[in-house]
């Protein structure tokens, strides 16, 4: 006897919990051909805010944690996405019409960068940092500190880039030790809830990372104009009216990141984690006691 399948609904990610979008709204997620794969929940406003909340509640801890110790929590991500790493491949054949040998590539590429940002958790402060010259008996020292809380818009291509490019963004603003709202592929969400599965049960704490599946052009404005978001990295508003998420973005005093193409984009490097640091400079006398 034939049975139906139960298709699964998809719901968002804040503060290490999964709640449905306070709306009650959400949208079919197709395939490449047109067929029906999930329902993913349509977040709103609200779910911005609360996404918001969390992600400033996590700030202290997260950043007070060791460099050390975030490297570490980093390479857990890597070690479970290693594990699920086919359940991952299915789904970007399925979700993205991706040849298995494409969709294999792309998630190898996903956890090696996991790694390669977990590995720069505890040294790019000696990097960032410095000790100044100054003329006078003291030491003067500029030290990296993380931004905030980082608003995210992921980059929104297919071809595997819907987990490449999350990660790509995501990773580099975590490893200062700054907690992530990250809106995510709106055609293509479900590496990225997949991957907030992952994130709960890693070592992540809540409120770390938040994920947002929806509109982009809806969430983004109210994520620019928050009060209480530091940072907004554009990588993935390419067809959003960017120019006014930056003016937004600017009445708080954000530091803004500008969109980015293609399948490199938010390639890998220090200056992503730079992007979402600010520089403490201290001075203390220097001499005999």
């Amino acid at each position: 006897m034939s049975r139906l399948a139960v298709p699964k609904t998809y719901k968002l990610y804040i503060g290490g919990k999964f709640p449905r979008s306070e709306s009650g709204r959400s949208y079919e997620v197709l395939s490449k051909d047109g067929a029906f794969l999930a329902n993913a929940a349509q977040a709103s406003r609200k779910d911005a805010r609360d996404a918001v909340v969390a992600a400033r509640a996590a700030v202290k801890g997260w950043s007070g944690s060791t460099a050390y110790n975030r490297g570490q929590v980093l390479y857990r991500i890597a070690e479970l996405l290693e594990g699920r790493r086919a359940q991952f491949i299915d789904e970007l054949v399925h979700s993205e019409g991706l040849s298995a040998g494409t969709a294999e590539a792309a998630v190898d590429l996903a956890i090696d960068r996991w790694v390669w940002y977990a590995g720069w958790a505890d040294k790019y402060a000696q990097v960032l940092g410095n000790g100044n010259p100054v003329a006078g008996p003291y030491f003067n020292l500029s030290v990296p500190e993380p931004t905030g809380v980082v608003a995210v818009i992921a980059p929104q291509t297919g071809e595997g880039h819907s987990l490449v490019g999350f990660v790509s963004a995501v990773a580099p603003a975590l490893v200062a030790g700054n907690t992530v709202i990250v809106v995510a592929s709106e055609a293509a969400p479900l590496s990225a809830i997949s991957l907030s599965e992952v994130l709960a049960t890693s070592d992540v704490p809540g409120g770390v990372v938040n994920v947002l599946t929806g509109s982009p052009k809806e969430i983004a404005p109210w994520l620019a104009s928050h009060a209480d978001v530091n940072a907004l990295d554009l990588v993935g508003a390419g067809g959003l009216d960017w120019v006014q998420l930056q003016v937004d973005a600017a009445e708080t005093l954000k530091r803004v990141l500008a969109p980015e193409d293609g399948p490199d984009a938010a390639a890998p490097s220090l200056e992503r984690i730079s992007a979402f640091t600010e520089t403490k400079t201290v001075w203390h006398t220097k001499g005999l006691l």
